[in-house]
């Protein structure tokens, strides 16, 4: 049995947790809300953040913001690119069909970055340093809070950008219809390629700040994309605030099973949240007809 202490120190790591799936939840949101795609190539863009920066830190000693804006950049392009060359050309595609693309495209991606970069874990360098801070009985590492603001900033940047924005406007005339947004001018095809494009980017935004964290490789990408599906599921793929709160009820839920259970169980319980929200969303379907 855990001490209050220690259930305390597992809630801040269940809430860090919890954002970095909050990110990647919104991630599949924003694609989804779009062009009614699921994305499972979303935990590669979160992989390719973290792989991208180490690379260009270390090969190219460039400075670390320079670095990360960079992986943010070249990951979008590579969301962009999937849009361009394998979504889009697809001819009046069936769901399976637009599944089974973004599969192979996490599968491509996964296998390039083990090829270019190798499959040993590395790490990225702290944003501001690692002397950990203490909160009640609890501590809490800087990088822990760069994380937690990551997702609180991008969350408040978002619904800016979709209340006041543009393209923001236009994103959310695509995600209430898409064939009405093309009626009224919006270009839904320019729309589509966006979210997959801005979805990347969140997408490496999470993997840099995590990694410094939990380290990053080839794979890492894996389970970060399952669970960050869990979460978009679990809050609704219909909400970004939804996604979020997701993700931190899964984060946390993670972090009390390994207190109470053992954390061995940690993947498990994000697997057992996702059936049980595919099972009471197929019955509730099913009770409709």
């Amino acid at each position: 049995m855990a001490s209050t202490d220690q259930l305390l120190q597992y809630l801040v790591s269940g809430v860090t947790q919890g954002s970095v799936y909050a990110l990647v939840a919104i991630g599949f949101t924003l694609i989804f809300n779009v062009t009614g795609i699921i994305n499972f190539a979303q935990g590669e863009f979160v992989m390719l953040g973290g792989m991208v920066s180490f690379w260009l830190l270390h090969t190219f000693a460039l400075p670390t913001p320079l670095a990360f804006l960079l992986a943010i950049a070249v990951t979008a392009t590579i969301g962009s690119l999937l849009q361009r060359l394998a979504i889009h050309p697809a001819k009046d595609p069936s769901t399976l069909t637009l599944i089974i693309i973004t599969v192979g495209a996490s599968i491509l991606l996964r296998g390039l970055a083990g090829q270019l970069w190798g499959k040993d874990a590395v790490p990225l360098p702290a944003f501001s340093g690692e002397a950990p801070i203490l909160i009640g009985s609890a501590t809490i590492t800087p990088q822990s809070l760069w994380v937690i603001g990551t997702m609180l900033v991008t969350m408040l940047a978002l619904k800016l950008v979709m209340e006041y924005s543009m393209i923001g406007k236009a994103l959310r005339a695509c995600s209430l219809n898409q064939r009405a947004a093309g009626l009224l001018g919006i270009n839904t095809r320019a729309m589509s390629l966006a979210s997959f494009s801005l979805s990347a980017a969140l997408g490496a935004l999470a993997g840099i700040v995590i990694a410094p964290i939990t380290l990053t490789s080839y794979d890492a990408g894996t389970m970060l994309g399952v669970k960050g599906f869990a979460a978009a599921a679990l809050g609704g793929f219909g909400s970004q605030f939804g996604a979020v709160l997701g993700g931190l009820f899964l984060g946390v839920a993670e972090a009390l099973g390994a207190a109470f259970i053992s954390s061995s169980y940690k993947d498990a319980i994000a697997l057992l949240v996702l059936f049980l929200v595919l099972l009471a969303r197929n019955r509730t379907a099913g009770g409709e007809h």
